[in-house]
Protein backbone atom coordinates (compact mmCIF):
# COMPACT_ATOMS: atom_id res chain seq x y z
CA UNK A 1 0.00 0.00 0.00
CA UNK A 2 1.39 3.57 -0.86
CA UNK A 3 0.65 6.23 1.30
CA UNK A 4 0.88 9.88 -0.01
CA UNK A 5 1.26 12.99 2.46
CA UNK A 6 1.90 16.77 0.74
CA UNK A 7 3.13 19.34 2.25
CA UNK A 8 5.05 22.88 1.38
CA UNK A 9 1.72 24.40 0.11
CA UNK A 10 0.89 27.93 1.55
CA UNK A 11 -0.13 32.05 1.34
CA UNK A 12 2.18 33.90 -1.37
CA UNK A 13 2.22 36.39 -2.98
CA UNK A 14 1.98 36.94 -6.71
CA UNK A 15 5.80 36.09 -8.44
CA UNK A 16 7.03 34.22 -5.45
CA UNK A 17 7.73 30.75 -5.11
CA UNK A 18 6.87 27.58 -4.02
CA UNK A 19 8.37 24.24 -3.80
CA UNK A 20 5.55 21.41 -2.84
CA UNK A 21 6.85 18.03 -1.47
CA UNK A 22 5.21 14.28 -1.06
CA UNK A 23 6.29 12.14 0.77
CA UNK A 24 5.95 8.36 0.04
CA UNK A 25 5.51 4.89 0.72
CA UNK A 26 6.26 2.24 -0.95
CA UNK A 27 8.54 -0.71 -1.41
CA UNK A 28 10.13 0.43 -5.45
CA UNK A 29 9.08 3.98 -5.13
CA UNK A 30 11.73 4.93 -7.91
CA UNK A 31 9.66 3.34 -10.33
CA UNK A 32 6.35 4.70 -9.45
CA UNK A 33 4.91 7.34 -11.78
CA UNK A 34 4.11 10.51 -10.14
CA UNK A 35 1.64 13.00 -11.11
CA UNK A 36 0.66 16.18 -9.46
CA UNK A 37 -2.66 17.67 -10.12
CA UNK A 38 -4.80 20.79 -8.72
CA UNK A 39 -8.28 21.62 -8.17
CA UNK A 40 -9.95 24.65 -7.22
CA UNK A 41 -13.68 24.47 -5.41
CA UNK A 42 -16.55 23.66 -8.22
CA UNK A 43 -14.17 22.51 -10.93
CA UNK A 44 -12.48 19.21 -11.77
CA UNK A 45 -9.18 18.34 -10.82
CA UNK A 46 -6.81 19.39 -13.36
CA UNK A 47 -3.65 17.35 -14.23
CA UNK A 48 -0.07 19.71 -13.80
CA UNK A 49 2.78 17.53 -14.27
CA UNK A 50 4.14 14.20 -14.28
CA UNK A 51 7.39 12.29 -13.89
CA UNK A 52 7.49 8.79 -15.41
CA UNK A 53 10.64 6.15 -14.42
CA UNK A 54 12.53 4.81 -18.48
CA UNK A 55 14.92 2.83 -16.55
CA UNK A 56 18.25 3.31 -14.66
CA UNK A 57 18.09 6.80 -13.51
CA UNK A 58 16.15 8.32 -16.46
CA UNK A 59 13.08 9.78 -15.87
CA UNK A 60 10.47 11.36 -18.52
CA UNK A 61 8.85 14.78 -17.51
CA UNK A 62 5.63 16.94 -19.08
CA UNK A 63 3.55 19.21 -17.72
CA UNK A 64 0.36 20.77 -19.21
CA UNK A 65 0.95 23.50 -21.07
CA UNK A 66 -0.32 26.35 -19.09
CA UNK A 67 2.63 25.73 -16.70
CA UNK A 68 5.21 24.92 -19.01
CA UNK A 69 8.00 27.03 -17.97
CA UNK A 70 7.23 27.56 -14.82
CA UNK A 71 6.66 24.26 -12.75
CA UNK A 72 9.48 21.89 -12.65
CA UNK A 73 8.39 18.29 -11.13
CA UNK A 74 11.56 16.11 -9.70
CA UNK A 75 11.87 13.29 -7.03
CA UNK A 76 14.37 12.33 -4.71
CA UNK A 77 14.19 8.56 -5.11
CA UNK A 78 16.72 8.62 -1.53
CA UNK A 79 13.81 10.16 0.38
CA UNK A 80 10.72 8.95 -1.10
CA UNK A 81 9.83 12.15 -2.20
CA UNK A 82 8.37 13.86 -4.89
CA UNK A 83 8.56 17.66 -6.10
CA UNK A 84 6.74 20.34 -7.57
CA UNK A 85 8.83 23.41 -7.71
CA UNK A 86 6.38 26.25 -8.44
CA UNK A 87 8.19 29.66 -9.91
CA UNK A 88 6.10 33.14 -10.78
CA UNK A 89 2.98 32.34 -8.92
CA UNK A 90 0.04 33.79 -10.36
CA UNK A 91 -3.35 34.09 -8.68
CA UNK A 92 -4.81 31.69 -10.82
CA UNK A 93 -2.33 29.14 -9.33
CA UNK A 94 -4.93 29.04 -6.10
CA UNK A 95 -5.81 25.70 -5.62
CA UNK A 96 -5.47 22.39 -3.78
CA UNK A 97 -2.72 20.67 -5.23
CA UNK A 98 -2.58 17.04 -4.93
CA UNK A 99 -0.06 14.03 -5.19
CA UNK A 100 -0.81 11.03 -7.22
CA UNK A 101 1.22 7.61 -7.61
CA UNK A 102 0.91 4.80 -9.89
CA UNK A 103 3.35 1.15 -10.03
CA UNK A 104 2.55 1.40 -13.91
CA UNK A 105 5.73 2.19 -15.56
CA UNK A 106 4.94 3.69 -18.93
CA UNK A 107 7.61 4.89 -20.18
CA UNK A 108 6.91 8.00 -22.51
CA UNK A 109 3.43 7.66 -22.75
CA UNK A 110 2.04 10.51 -20.22
CA UNK A 111 -0.42 9.49 -17.56
CA UNK A 112 -2.47 12.98 -17.13
CA UNK A 113 -5.68 11.61 -16.19
CA UNK A 114 -7.21 11.13 -12.65
CA UNK A 115 -7.84 7.30 -13.45
CA UNK A 116 -4.36 6.98 -13.92
CA UNK A 117 -3.30 6.28 -10.88
CA UNK A 118 -4.23 4.47 -7.87
CA UNK A 119 -3.12 5.92 -5.07
CA UNK A 120 -3.83 10.19 -3.87
CA UNK A 121 -2.48 12.21 -1.06
CA UNK A 122 -5.27 14.48 0.91
CA UNK A 123 -3.61 17.55 -0.58
CA UNK A 124 -1.99 20.88 0.28
CA UNK A 125 -3.33 24.21 -0.34
CA UNK A 126 -1.51 27.43 -2.50
CA UNK A 127 -3.02 30.65 -2.49
CA UNK A 128 -1.62 32.90 -3.96
CA UNK A 129 -2.39 37.19 -3.77
CA UNK A 130 -2.43 39.86 -6.18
Amino acid sequence: QVQLVESGGGLVQAGDSLRLSCAASGPTFSRYTMGWFRQVPGKEREFVAGINWMGTDTYYRYYVNSVKGRFTIARDNAKNTPYLQINSLKPEDTALYYCAATAIATGSRERARENDYDYWGQGTRVTVSS
